[in-house]
């Protein structure tokens, strides 16, 4: 890549302006280093708030493959379409970054991913949570070994965002977001958690309906069991009051980091608290920060070769690995085993 490539503001294009299409245009809005180019939204009665942000709205993703003022594309579509479109992009040369789900099954994310590594660009995913000061120095304990030998971790992820979703919507089906919260919020909860403890091995899982007439249900809970030996449990529920929180227990340490605040809503600090036996229970603030255009910054870095992008293709499939494996087991509450997807 030429020194001028490297220093000139990444150009993009958005396809989709739903919720997070939305707020990514508007976090972009007037960023030095990307530089939104467009929107594709096949919806035209949302052409309106595109030109409003002064935005050039299209109705098809194709009319931006052909453009040679478009380096990357950040699809914020409908999961179901994700495959479809990474294909697309990559075939066209096009750098692309996935929202999660990257796909609905290990399969799927395979072929993503293969597509991507053949055309010889980049891939980028929607897991901004990975930013977050809190977490950076969470997984720094972790493998500094300040906890000690890891127990157990416990993790959720829930708000009531979109309990005015009608039901028939896409986020409503099985079939597009399956096992309730874990499309939505729940995979960002996998995606930690594999960043800090590494591979999967089995999954125990369940999905109820408390209060949404939801296919999908809106509830998801799961076990999860890592080859490295510790075990995790994790939350989402589609119809609460906000409540992140990530808890790791060690044997000298336990860990927790606790959200006020969404990644889409500026303001509320980030509690870290360590606890050790004979010890006050230690207590640090952090700010919130824009972790979603951190995530998107990074995807630029990469692009231009000046940092490596800190998610592996190995991360995003086996996230979509576990992703298929809750699916599957909260559908008869079996225990999955992640090579029963190989």
């Amino acid at each position: 890549m030429s020194t001028s490539s490297r220093n000139r503001s990444l150009r993009i294009a958005i396809a989709g302006f739903g919720w997070w299409g939305r707020h990514i245009a508007k976090r972009l809005k007037g960023h030095s280093g990307i530089t939104v180019i467009s929107v594709v939204e096949p919806v035209v009665e949302a052409h309106a708030d595109i030109r409003a942000l002064g935005l050039e709205p299209l109705a098809d993703l194709d009319a931006v493959l052909v453009r040679s003022d478009v380096d990357a594309v950040v699809l914020t579509s409908p999961n179901l379409v994700h495959e479809e479109q990474v294909i697309a992009c990559a075939s066209a040369g096009k750098n692309v970054f996935c929202e999660k789900p990257l796909g609905l099954t290990a399969a799927s994310a395979r072929r993503s991913v293969a597509a991507v590594e053949q055309a010889g660009v980049h891939l980028g995913i929607g897991h901004e949570r990975r930013f977050e000061p809190a977490i950076v120095a969470l997984k720094t304990a972790i493998e500094t070994g300040a906890p000690g030998t890891i127990m157990h971790a416990e993790a959720a992820f829930s708000h009531d965002k979109l309990i005015g979703v009608p039901n028939g919507d896409w986020r409503t089906s099985k079939a597009t977001a399956p096992a309730a919260g874990m499309t939505g919020m729940g995979i960002h909860l996998t995606d930690l958690l594999i960043s800090f403890f590494g591979r999967v091995e089995t999954v125990q899982a369940m999905t109820t309906s408390r209060s949404l007439e939801w296919e999908t249900g809106d509830v998801v809970t799961a076990q999860l069991g890592f080859e490295a030996g510790m075990t995790a449990s994790m939350s989402a529920i589609l119809h609460t009051p906000h409540f992140i929180r990530m808890h790791v227990f060690g044997t000298r340490q336990w860990i927790e980091v606790l959200n006020e605040s969404h990644p889409d809503t500026p303001g509320g600090k980030v509690d870290y608290l360590v606890s050790e036996t004979g010890r006050d229970i230690v207590r640090r603030e952090f700010p919130w920060e824009d972790t979603v255009v951190h995530n998107l910054e990074a995807f630029a870095a990469a692009i231009a070769s000046t940092a490596e992008y800190p998610f592996t293709p190995e991360q995003m499939v086996h996230n979509i690995e576990v992703l298929e494996a809750i699916t599957r087991s909260a559908e008869d509450r079996r225990t999955v085993g992640i090579a029963e997807l190989a």
